[in-house]
């Protein structure tokens, strides 16, 4: 909601700032998979599972209810700087009863007259208003800014769903990486126990020797032990996506504990400028929502330099009787105004309208720090996918030439051709490359999350 000023609101009015930006000059190439809707990206990744769990972390995200809740208090508080704006009303109804002292000024003289009584009863009854009149806008700058305010509350809530999708996501995409790389380990832990097979076989055939037998055994423990290394990452993993979807750790671990290869990331939109970034990130729109609050502050603390107008009034009725409350006698219309003007308070207008001025400037300068930092994030996201797609060819290639030189450097060996530490060389080559190459493809698909993180997307 956006409050009109009135003419006489005194202070700068708002003009949003203006960016220069240029176009990005990153950017990633088209996937295998199509563009998917910003406001909904994680369904681009084609994984059932994925989506699954990104709703259930949107749905059930304590993070993300907490920031619900902090919109709801910045709304209200909106709302009663509005209420503000207009007049008071009360109804009041009071009944008293007293016992007067005769040793009292009023005491005594009243017990000269005849007829009097020291029990004495006063009744009142009647509606009461009271109303600021804001000639210069000072109410109307409050109110302003307190929307403004609400404003950015409600964007940094956007900004909390963006970064809980783009978590949860993140740690799914982990999950499944250590879960492929583990894979990978076991699969070399067969090989190597196929080969410690072979050694043994041809020490006791006595064309080898107990040290072959020993380097064999070495290579087939340093593969295990990867194992619970890889094993505490993904234990992590799914702990942290646990919390990410309001759960105790342990909760949904079972759900994940399948194999699967992680998911193809899809294309990234190239539409998306940074003219559509300042448009999006919940951030930026923040941001600017609390430098315009900050400009309202200004009009607020330069319109305390006027006077201010009250008015108050009521309608009751008095009496001493309940049987004459009600009557025309009783009826005591009371109306009042005030005016309060702050000449002379030794330079305190002046110290909160440059503290105003202060907080606005400090604003305007976190405003253009947020958008540089979130084209940062962009051009970082699209380079880290851009390249990480590149190095993926390469161990591709690295992986196959591996797996081909191991396999004839164990057919070598079995002919007695090469030494053993020519496949113990080989082994450890293509364990690593293999590790490396899932790592990447990981690695690869928390890009493409960070760059649609990076867009803003994720809401609508």
């Amino acid at each position: 909601m956006t409050i009109a000023l009135s003419a006489c609101a005194v202070g700068p009015d708002y003009v949003a700032p203006r960016l220069d930006l240029t176009a990005f000059h990153t950017l990633p190439k088209a996937g295998a998979k199509p563009a998917p809707p910003l406001d909904q990206w994680w369904v681009g990744f084609k994984d059932p599972e994925l989506v699954a769990i990104v709703e259930r972390a949107l749905a059930q995200n304590l993070d993300l209810a907490a920031s619900f809740a902090r919109i709801h208090e910045a709304r209200a508080a909106a709302a009663g700087a509005s209420a503000q704006l207009l007049p008071t009303a009360d109804f009041n109804a009071q009944a008293e009863t007293e016992n007067q002292s005769l040793q009292s000024p009023l005491g005594k003289i009243a017990n000269a007259f005849p007829g009097y009584t020291r029990d004495q009863q006063d009744y009142n009854v009647g509606p009461a208003a009271s109303w600021e009149v804001d000639l210069f806008g000072g109410l109307q700058r409050t109110a302003a800014a307190a929307h403004d305010e609400a404003e950015a509350a409600e964007a940094e809530g956007y900004g909390t769903r963006i970064s809980v999708a783009a978590e949860a996501a993140d740690a799914y995409l982990q999950i499944r990486g250590y879960q492929a790389r583990l894979t990978v380990a076991r699969d070399q832990i067969e090989v190597n126990n196929r080969l410690l097979s072979i050694v043994r076989r041809r020490r006791d055939n006595g064309t080898g020797n107990d040290r072959e037998v020993a380097q064999t055994e070495a290579l087939l423990h340093e593969a295990r032990a990867t194992v619970p290394t890889l094993q505490t990452g993904l234990d992590a993993q799914l702990n942290r996506l646990d919390v990410l979807m309001g759960a105790q750790p342990g909760t949904y671990a079972r759900e994940l504990g399948g194999r699967r290869n992680v998911p193809v990331p899809p294309s990234i939109t190239r539409t998306s400028g940074p003219v559509d970034l300042l448009r999006r990130r919940p951030d930026i729109i923040a941001a600017e929502r609390r430098l315009a609050a900050s400009n309202e502050q200004i009009g607020a603390a330069i319109a305390d330099y006027y006077p201010k107008i009250s008015l108050s009034g009521a309608l009751g009725f008095e009496s001493m009787s309940v049987n004459q409350l009600l009557t025309s006698r009783a009826f005591q219309p009371v109306g009042a105004g005030a005016l309060r003007w702050r000449l002379f308070d030794f330079g305190k207008i002046n110290a909160e309208v440059a503290q105003a001025r202060g907080n606005h400037l400090e604003a305007l300068l976190l405003y253009r720090q947020s958008v540089l930092k979130a084209a940062e994030d962009v051009e970082d996201a699209f380079s880290e996918l851009t390249q990480s797609e590149l190095r993926e060819q390469e161990l591709r290639a690295e992986v196959t030439a591996l797996s081909r030189s191991r396999d004839l450097s164990e057919n070598a060996y079995e002919a007695g051709a090469i030494p053993l530490t020519d496949v113990l060389d080989a082994d450890r080559q293509l364990l690593a490359a293999r590790d490396d190459l899932v790592n990447n493809r990981t690695e690869s698909a928390r890009a493409a999350v960070r760059s649609f993180r990076a867009l803003g997307g994720g809401w609508s």
